[in-house]
């Protein structure tokens, strides 16, 4: 081949490389050229090598909303001995066995390099290591300097240990990410879908995340509307008061009591002034369960399809968790107001339509949260049993994760008098409820609540500010809200009636009456 022919060639193969960069995705990008060459990532390495070539359009294309990018020279003793620092954090949020995957890029480049001399002259790197922080694409064509104003691109001044990183990244993020966190992993040593009491602990993330994923639906779509403005502030109100995570508490009572603010009982959906509110309110819907949360990925509620599982699985875990925290005298409320939010707001009509018969079919109101809390999971499994069926026919459900009969026998042995097989397959058991009914206490109650307190929440400092009230426990923190929304997270212990005679109150004399809306007709 011809020189003039093999230069032509090449700078073909170098502007397509280019292209690939900027318009692929950030998991495609670091199987392209990323670990290559010059500069490239020793094997093992969490830390993204990144260079002149590739900075900007690596950066631009990356999916994660924030960057840690380290600028140092590979001749620097300092360099050398802060790298197994800087990949122990590293690792936390990069790679395949990353335990917080999708969050944060963590990348490097060597200033040593002759290629990157103007790249780090763009971010004014005067010493190594030199740490910065911002969303990817602010880095990508851009300069920064230390007399910059109003930069989304921040340095970090207090990194020098693994521990002191990642304590500055989770003071940015007002989240507890810790060194020792692990990839969460779906199997266990029960059989599949056996739900490890060791594994259900990871599912506060998740009702999180379903809660918050909630709220962006139905702001989406925007389905608060005149007829369903009521149940769902009666479902927030049930949220404030029992929500396992005590973020979504805060964050559900904040939004409640701007509740006439952001969607006035008088005021138009096709007004002008609702579709200001509505952006208004959407952007920040992240608030609810605090900023860090939806992540955009799912834990104990992982499916082994990205299809399967994930927000239902959630919400279920979410709804249990209600009915097992509630007073006796709340059973009757909570009941139809998780009917009518599902009812109203569960965007799958033929599930939304299934459930609703499902509560129209109960005659006596409930009296004690034993009852409720039996009921749904009593449903939960008329639930799984149908759709069992249906995805054995069609093969739409998850092969690790098939839809059973609650809880399995080596879950809960005690739970089960006798059980035996009908002649088309399904199981009859013969349930103990009185066993059931302590054993949902504990697995949807005491677990999730001594883990959350020990293992993630603890972690958080009180932030203190004029206007908040802190916390009853100064270990505890979540998104900042008003005096009212703190005084209603303290008195959530109280009952719901109490309750929503505080809300009422508090929030304009509101007056509720529950009334159970007529089934949709299909």
């Amino acid at each position: 081949m011809a020189p003039a022919a093999a230069s032509a060639r090449l700078l073909a193969l170098g502007a397509v490389a280019i292209l690939a960069f900027a318009a692929g995705s950030a998991d495609a990008l670091r199987s392209l050229g990323v670990r290559d060459g010059a500069g490239a990532a020793a094997e093992g390495d969490a830390a993204v090598d990144l260079n002149a070539t590739n900075f900007d359009a690596f950066l631009k294309a990356s999916r994660e909303s924030f960057a840690v990018v380290e600028f140092f020279a590979h001749w620097c003793p300092a360099c050398r001995n802060y790298k197994p620092h800087y990949e122990k954090v590293a690792k936390l949020f990069n790679g395949p066995d990353a335990a917080h995957p999708g969050r944060i890029l963590m990348a490097r480049v060597d200033c040593a390099s002759k290629v990157n001399v103007d790249l780090c002259s763009r971010f004014s790197v005067d010493h190594y290591p030199f740490l910065l922080w911002g969303p990817p694409a602010k880095f990508a064509s851009a300069k920064w300097d230390r007399k910059q104003e109003k930069s989304e691109i921040k340095l970090i001044d207090d990194g020098r240990t693994a521990e002191r990183l990642l304590k500055w990244i989770n003071k940015q993020l007002e989240s507890s990410f810790t060194l020792d966190d692990k990839k969460y992993e779906n199997e266990s040593t029960l059989p599949k879908n056996a739900s490890d009491p060791a594994q259900v602990v990871q599912a506060i993330y998740d009702v999180e995340e379903a809660t918050a994923h909630a709220l962006q639906i139905i702001l989406e779509h925007k389905m608060i509307k005149s007829e369903t403005r009521d149940s769902l502030v009666r479902f927030l109100q049930i949220l404030v008061a029992h929500h396992p995570s005590k973020r979504c508490r805060r964050g559900s009572a904040e939004l409640l009591i701007n509740f006439d603010d952001h969607w006035p009982s008088n005021l138009s959906l096709s007004s002008p002034e609702s579709s200001k509110l509505l952006e208004n309110v959407a952007a920040e819907n992240h608030k609810i369960c605090g900023k860090e949360v939806p992540r955009g990925y799912w834990m104990f509620c992982r499916g082994s399809k990205s299809e399967t599982r994930g927000f239902s699985c959630g919400l279920w875990v979410l709804l249990h968790s209600l009915t097992v925290r509630i007073g006796d005298g709340e059973s009757q409320s909570t009941f139809t107001s998780i009917c009518d939010f599902i009812h109203n707001f569960f965007i799958c009509e033929e599930c939304s339509r299934h459930f609703y018969e499902m509560c129209s079919s109960v005659s006596v109101p409930f009296k004690s949260a034993r009852d409720l809390s039996l009921w749904l999971w009593s449903t939960h499994n008329k639930v799984n049993a149908r759709l069992m069926k249906e995805e054995h026919d069609l093969g739409t459900g998850d092969p690790s994760f098939p839809k059973v009969i609650w809880p399995p026998k080596p879950l809960c042995p005690s739970c089960y008098r006798s059980s035996s097989k009908t002649g088309d397959g399904a199981v009859q058991v013969d349930w103990n409820e009185d066993e059931i009914f302590p054993f949902l206490v504990n697995y949807y109650g005491k677990t999730l609540v001594s883990s959350y307190k020990e293992t993630y929440m603890e972690s958080l400092q009180e932030k203190k500010q004029v206007g908040l009230v802190s916390d009853d426990s100064p270990s505890l923190s979540a998104a900042r809200v008003p005096i009212g929304a703190a005084l209603g997270v303290a008195i959530a212990s109280c009952t719901f009636g109490a309750l929503a005679c505080f809300w009422r109150a508090q929030q304009k004399n509101r007056k509720y009456s529950y009334r159970l809306h007529s089934l949709k007709k299909i």
